[in-house]
This record gives structure tokens, sequence and C-alpha cells, in this order.
């Protein structure tokens, strides 16, 4: 072959390299990682009850667990954190952590979207994390502003997702009435049948504790992927069914645990929130 018909020969494979790095280019689903690159993607966290949707002290139509006892809600709140997303190729992004803490209230609509900005890309996976991680939690006061603000909300029986004595998170605040809770000392003492589960504890900040954070994984595949682009915005549906605090893995009567908010049992309701998430649908 002459020095004419290599140097053509070279040519048309260097043209068919790069059709074919192209090709590759367009049909790869690789989020191209770069901060330029990123799109509106928000998670939205709808609370249900079993396969109602959550209201308010409804004492006319309570809920009532798989023991049978019936229980109304008066206030729903958790944490929920550092969001990441996964491609089919297994290519993971992780939100900027800064960027990546919601609290999640029940009575206030306007708070169940959490809105991060990740890479155009095609996901299959969610995974987040319910609580505030350890890092977080022992960070210094002016790295925990916003809602992990430490004063926001008030003390820790009102709205507040803070416990000052132990320096650490609420991560999961559930609070209402049911007439099985008790009038003495193991349940409520006023009289008002009150049940509270404030789940917190992150391992510990000076001394051992329990570890109750939870990081959540949905699987985006049957119920729709979040094709994640720039001219729109991609919102992923999860159903959040807090029933499952009584009736997951870790059942029990509320009779029986109307209040937990220090002991070991945290633990087992910490666990139940494996199963609270349910992907619905995603909108594209």
């Amino acid at each position: 072959m002459n020095i004419n018909g290599k140097r053509l020969k070279s040519v048309l494979l260097f043209s068919f390299m790069l059709v074919i790095a192209a090709c590759s280019k367009k049909d790869d689903p690789t989020p191209d990682f770069q901060e330029e690159n990123l799109a509106p993607l928000s998670v939205e966290f709808d609370n249900i009850v079993g396969e109602r949707t959550l209201t308010f002290d409804n004492t006319g139509s309570p809920y009532r667990n798989a023991a049978g006892e019936a229980f109304t809600v008066s206030r729903l709140q958790y944490f929920i954190s550092n969001i990441k997303v996964t491609t089919a190729a297994g290519n993971t992004y992780t939100v900027k952590q800064d960027s990546s803490y919601f609290l999640i209230k029940g009575d206030d609509k306007a708070t169940r979207f959490a809105k991060v900005k990740v890479p155009e890309g095609d996901y299959t996976n969610l995974t987040f994390t319910l609580g505030v991680d350890s890092l977080r939690s022992t960070m210094s006061i002016d790295k925990r502003t916003g809602v992990l603000d430490p004063a926001a909300g008030g003390g820790h029986d009102g709205g507040g997702m803070y416990w000052g004595w132990n320096s650490g998170y609420i991560f999961f605040k559930f609070e209402g009435n049911s007439n099985v809770v008790s009038d003495d000392a193991n349940g409520d003492p006023t009289g008002k049948k009150q049940m509270k589960y404030h789940i917190g504890f992150f391992g510990g900040y000076s001394a051992p504790t329990l570890n109750n954070i939870q990081v959540i994984n949905v699987d985006l595949r049957t119920a729709g992927i979040a094709k994640v682009r720039k001219d729109r915005q991609s919102n992923i549906h999860l159903f959040v069914d807090v029933m499952k605090v009584f009736n997951a893995k870790n059942s029990f009567k509320i009779a029986e645990h109307p209040n937990v908010m220090f002991d070991d049992f945290t633990a087992k309701i910490a666990a139940n929130f494996l199963e609270m998430f349910r992907h619905d649908h995603t909108e594209n």
C-alpha cells in the first residue's frame, strides 16, 4: 500500500473512532458530574397513615393500627438529609452536604419537597438519610443553620427538634392521642391520653449511645426513573406511611409503649422507618 493509501486508511480509521466516541457519549447514561451541569430534582414526601391521607386531630374518624387501637395525630416532623442519586451503571452523585438537610413538617405542605440539584442524567436509585448524621451533629453551632439551628422551633416539647441537654437532634417526632394510653406514670399522668415518639441518637457526642440513623434506599425502576434535565423539573413522589411506626417489622401496641424517647426501644421504632417510604411515581 502506498503512502497515500496508508494516509487515507488512517483518516478513515480516525473518523470511524470519532463516530463511535460520539455515539457512545450520546447513549451513555453516565451524567457529566460537573457543577455547571446541575439540574433541578425534587423529592416529595407525601405523608399518609395506612391507606388514608394524614390529617390532624381527626377525633371523628381516628386511625387504627394493626392491634385495633384508635389514635389521632397532632404532630409529625422528621429530618431528611444526605441525598444521593445513582444511575443504572452504578454512578452515584451525592448532593453537597450544605444543601442536603430538610425538615419535613406534616402540617406544612410547603416543606414536603426536598429540592436539590444533581447532574443531568437518568437515575434508577435514590438514597437519603432519615436523621442527622454524626458529623453534622457534632459540628460547631455556626455550621448548623437553617433547619439545623438548635434553637429553631423552640424547645423539644414544642416544635423544636433538638435536645439541648443531650446535644442531639430529634430525627423523628410523632405525637397524638389515644384512649388506650393510661393515666399513670407509664402513660400520661395529665389525663390527656397523649402518645409521644421522639426518636434520636446518632451514636453519642461524648459517650456511646444508640445509633438510630437510618439510610433509606429507593429503587425507582418499577414506578419510574428520574430523568433529570435542565429544561424541566423532575419530581420523585414518595408516600410516607407513618402507620409503619406501629405495624412494621417491630410491631407494638400503643398501650404498651405510649411514650418512647430515651430508652432502647427507640432502636426498634427506628428500624421500622425502613418500611415507611414507598415510591409511588416520578414526574419528568
